[in-house]
Order: C-alpha cells, then sequence, then structure tokens
C-alpha cells in the first residue's frame, strides 16, 4: 500500500523532478509534487512524495529527515490525510 510523506523546509529552487530523484534512494516513488503559489508559481517550501510501500516510506523518514537538500535541512515525515471539510460557517462569522 503506497504511503504519502509531508516534505517540509524545501528551498525554493527544488523541482518536482528533483525532489523524485533524492527520494528514489530509498525506494519507488510513484509522485513527488513540490506545492507551488497558484498566482506566481513560486515554490511555497514545501511538498509530497508518495512512496510504494509503507516500509519504503519509514526508510525515507529514518535515512532523509534533517538531511540537506538543495542546500536546505528537510522535514520528512507521514502525511496527515486531509479531513473532510465542512462547508459550514467560520467562529466569528457576522461582522
Amino acid at each position: 500500500m503506497a504511503s504519502k510523506l509531508y516534505i517540509g523546509g524545501l528551498a525554493y529552487s527544488t523541482t518536482s523532478d528533483g525532489l523524485r530523484e533524492f527520494f528514489s534512494q530509498c525506494g519507488n516513488v510513484l509522485s513527488a509534487t513540490v506545492i507551488t503559489d497558484r498566482f506566481s508559481g513560486q515554490s511555497r517550501g514545501f511538498g509530497f512524495v508518495e512512496m510504494a510501500t509503507a516500509e519504503e516510506a519509514q526508510n525515507a523518514i529514518s535515512q532523509l529527515n534533517g538531511r540537506e537538500f538543495d542546500g536546505r535541512k528537510i522535514t520528512v515525515e507521514l502525511s496527515n490525510p486531509q479531513g473532510q471539510r465542512s462547508g459550514g460557517p467560520r467562529p466569528g462569522g457576522n461582522r
């Protein structure tokens, strides 16, 4: 079963292809995405990598968390699945 990882602390110059290549040393990378600002297109400094198995994901965490990549120390951890968002009102609503 595939496991998705959150990658934080990325350099703004890091590309999705570079991220994929860096994580391939830990196993089969199904996808690698650097998150960018929708208006400027600039990296937001984090991304996601999907590894083929939970074992490969755990291997990536133990080998790459805290390592330097593109001149920055990165954070690698299991991604929290995005919960269902309610479309309801937010606190402090009617102002």
